[in-house]
């Protein structure tokens, strides 16, 4: 649980920094990056907490 809090948090804190970078320098391909690693994110959240509601279900 520890580690995939970990991981969820750096996951944001790298989109959030490819945004950031995306202002900064107004260069697309980090507005892209950002977007793609927000969306990996979310996937692999959703899968966890699908995961975690079928072991509390079952």
């Amino acid at each position: 649980m520890f580690l995939f809090r970990f991981l969820m948090f750096a996951l944001l804190g790298a989109c959030a920094l490819c945004f950031a970078f995306y202002l900064g320098t107004g260069r697309k391909h980090y507005l892209r990056w950002g977007l793609v690693v927000l969306k990996w994110t979310v996937i692999a959240a959703l899968g966890f907490f699908a995961v975690l509601l079928l072991s509390r279900v079952g």
